[in-house]
């Protein structure tokens, strides 16, 4: 009994020191593991990648672990924070989790290609993370807009939208100019506020409005407006596209720019008129029509314009019939050349005139009563 009993008591003995020594490792032999959903993603040169991270503790007790980056490349810069801290090690209860915020910063000037580096937990777990660069990194800028190419009349005004970007590794001051046609206007505003030239930090982006003025009476077409930001070592160019539709512009005279004439109370008078396109578009079914006093007429021939070119004219005689009991006078008579997208109005100083019969009826009746008078005078006049 004595022989089975010895090697039955060392046995317990061994397995209870066992125990002991197992319950006396320290927190940071438990079992801890680092996760993130983003293990390999692409990004381009210049990018901040943001990754978050899980520490979870899987053992019995609590977890301590210094926390680095392995085998980052050369040039590229890292972030490692938790809880808005800058931290080196952290600690996590049994069962539970820290998140930890990594910040890459993959640089300007760098190779397209693959890239793999490490999250070390303390010799507890390697995290690796995989980072492809999608182009090759190069010392450049972007000026971009999103709606390049605008539509609308000559005498609006075309507000493009841009970004300006500076991918360089270096705060970059660029100079602003537009190579427009003779007579556009064309005027910068970085950040919503007239300049010349604007200032960009690396790898950042500047808004500008650029504000696109066509000349006067330009004709109906496309035109490319060239812009440039440009510094002694880098630049970009943008072409920016306006559509002109043309102005619409009219006019209604005559031909010497009278706006006067006469008639006799009951008869008509005809009045030569000029229609005149003074824009840069085709103005279609012009309507003519007046506004006169009551009881007068006004007649138009032609009645309307089809269709009139930029710069050209056209004749249309207007008939003015003045009211038979029209008093002597001025009257105004309203003129009125009309289409949807311009009018012209030419008001009319009518002067009126009584008809000579009612005047040599006025001089008959004064012969009359002279008559009648000296007939008068020398029957009774001898009394």
């Amino acid at each position: 009994m004595l022989i089975c009993t010895r090697p039955y008591k060392f046995f317990v003995a061994f397995f209870m020191t066992g125990l002991l020594f197992a319950g006396s490792l320290p927190a940071s032999a438990q079992r801890l593991v680092l996760y993130t959903p983003y293990t390999s993603i692409s990004v381009p040169p210049g990018e901040s990648i943001d990754y978050a991270v899980q520490l979870i503790n899987k053992g019995g007790g609590i977890g301590k672990a210094s926390l680095s980056l392995s085998k980052l490349p050369e040039g590229w810069e890292y972030d490692l924070k938790s809880g808005g801290w800058s931290v080196e090690q952290l600690s996590v209860l049994p069962g539970e989790k820290q998140t930890l915020d990594l910040t890459v910063d993959v640089p300007l000037k760098v190779d397209k290609g693959t890239y793999t580096f490490n999250l070390v937990a303390g010799g507890q777990d390697v995290l690796p993370l995989t980072v492809t660069v999608s182009e090759q990194g190069t010392f450049k800028t972007e000026f971009t807009s999103e709606q390049p190419n605008m539509e609308g009349a000559a005498d609006a005004t075309f507000t493009f939208n841009t970004e300006l970007r500076n991918r360089t590794a270096g705060e970059q001051l660029y100079a602003l100019r537009a190579d427009a046609p003779r007579g556009w206007g064309v005027v910068f505003k970085p950040n919503y506020k007239q300049a010349t030239s604007v200032n960009i930090a690396p790898n950042s982006t500047a808004s500008i409005t650029v504000e696109v003025n066509p000349p006067d009476q330009i004709k109906a077409g496309t035109y490319k407006i060239p812009v440039k930001a440009a510094t002694s070592t880098t630049s970009a160019s943008l072409d920016l596209e306006v559509v002109i539709t043309g102005s619409y512009e009219l006019v209604l005279s005559t031909p010497s720019g009278l706006l006067s004439t006469e008639i006799t109370a009951g008869g008509d008078e005809k009045v030569e008129l000029i229609v005149r396109n003074t824009g840069s578009s085709a103005l279609k079914d012009i309507d003519l029509s007046a506004s006169a006093p009551v009881n007068w007429e006004v007649a138009f021939e032609p009645e309307s314009v089809a269709q009139l070119e930029p710069g050209k004219t056209a004749s249309v005689t207007a008939t003015i019939n003045a009211d038979n009991k029209a008093i002597a006078g001025d009257y105004v008579t309203t003129l009125r050349a009309n289409t949807p997208e311009a009018t012209s109005e030419a008001s009319f100083r009518v002067s009126v005139k009584t008809s000579m019969l009612w005047g040599w009826v006025g001089i008959l009746i004064i012969l009359i009563a002279l008559g009648s008078v000296f007939r008068l005078f020398r029957k009774y006049g001898r009394r």
